[in-house]
């Protein structure tokens, strides 16, 4: 780990480990110790990538915790901090060691592993890909390779993707896919939190970074587990210089005691902070809805995205009409003796006053309304304008995330 640091070359742990061998006491504790410390050290700095080849407990598992990324293989990978037994004896809980802390489990409940591989050979390919899109190490850019992809190529399977009702889901992967490099899409945590998308892709041969609302899943909205997942995503793009697209459709944060008592407002402010931090080339499409709040989480130019489009189907507002109509003229609706013509009268006015991407465009708030078979051409462009981006950022020891 030392000569890795030196070197600036990423790290890959294999890891099978029963935790601190008991006979050997606090010197097995500090052994952990001192890998921690080097894990904490490496952060940011050079790339690190966890396979969890076994069963691990105890303090095998905070390494792995601190790492960039955990593969798992299915049905021996295992990750859990006290094993079924001592659960079983303090708790009362009876559970199977896979049910406590398999690959699955950590892949779709708890979130803590991002891959999930078949077989072992399956686990090592997996790293082999996620390396391709990664630099050495954070003075490094990413590697770019040759593609035969037009970077000027018009994705026209885009034009009619977006369905004619608002509250019609889509699927964003298919968004993604046509605009990479011959479609490829290495996706990360696929099965966690899946109203929102993110992973690798590249375009014009260049590494970037995908986050991405899922229609799919929950209408899209953001909550504790979305905001979480992307949030530390950003942050190793942004701490390995791969720049960040984001696709935007969502309807807002939410709702719900469930999410308040969670904590979404430190959770959700947790993507605003990774997105703001960040000074990588950042570059916005919003295809649909871009709602109250989560508008601005979502990499808006006000908080200092680069590049902010828009499809002519967005719709860039508070909230969506109806809601807003209902809240504003709620007095007027109430009067009215036909009030299902005076809500279709209110709404169409609404959505041609605020509820469109000409009124943020006008703003600047949206630098272009493009069509979205130019998507791909405006990312690789943009991405060629930002090459030699620089920020400066104020002289502090480092800033306070909301953890």
């Amino acid at each position: 780990m030392d000569l890795a640091l030196r070197t600036g070359s990423p790290i890959i742990g294999i890891n099978d480990s029963g935790g601190a061998r008991i006979q050997e006491g606090v010197v097995s504790l500090g052994g952990y110790a001192e890998i921690f410390w080097r894990n904490v050290q490496a952060s940011g700095v050079i790339p690190q990538i966890s396979l969890v080849a076994g069963p691990c407990a105890g303090g095998a598992v905070y390494s792995p915790a601190i790492t960039d990324f955990i593969i798992m293989t299915e049905g021996i990978g295992q990750m859990f901090i006290t094993g079924p037994e001592i659960i079983k004896t303090v708790t009362g809980e009876d559970v199977t060691f896979e049910e406590l802390g398999g690959a699955v489990t950590h892949a779709t409940k708890s979130g803590v592993a991002h891959l999930v591989a078949s077989d072992e050979d399956e686990m090592t390919e997996f790293a082999k890909t996620l390396l391709s899109y990664l630099p050495q190490n954070n003075l490094d850019d990413p590697p770019r390779y040759s593609c035969d992809d037009d970077a000027d190529r018009l994705v026209t399977e885009l034009d009619g993707i977006i369905p004619d009702s608002p509250n019609k889901p889509y699927d964003m992967h298919a968004v993604i896919g046509p605009v990479l490099d011959d479609g490829d899409f290495f996706e990360i945590q696929p099965l966690f939190a899946q109203n929102i998308i993110t992973g690798f892709g590249r375009v014009n041969g260049q590494t970037v970074g995908l986050v991405a609302n899922q229609p799919n899943v929950l209408a899209g909205v953001l909550d504790i587990k979305s905001s979480i997942k992307a949030a530390r995503f950003v942050r190793f793009c942004d701490a390995f210089n791969i720049p960040l697209v984001t696709f935007v459709d969502v309807p807002g944060f939410l709702p719900g005691t469930d999410q308040e008592y969670g904590g979404i407002i430190t959770h959700g402010a947790k993507l605003l902070y990774a997105f703001a931090e960040a000074t990588v080339p950042k570059i916005t499409i919003i295809t649909r809805k871009a709602y109250g709040g989560a508008y601005d989480v979502m990499a808006s130019k006000h908080i200092r995205a680069d590049i902010n489009v828009a499809w002519p189907t967005a719709e860039i507002a508070v909230m969506g009409a109806e809601s807003a109509v209902k809240t504003i003229f709620k007095r007027e609706l109430a009067a009215a003796k036909d009030k299902d013509a005076k809500m279709q009268e209110l709404v169409e006015s609404y959505r041609e006053r605020f509820d469109n991407p000409f009124i943020a465009a006008e703003r600047g708030y949206v630098d272009d309304v493009v069509e979205a078979r130019m998507t791909r051409r405006v990312i690789a462009k943009s991405l060629d304008m930002l090459a030699n981006k620089r920020v400066e950022r104020p002289k502090r020891k480092h800033g306070n995330i909301p953890l």
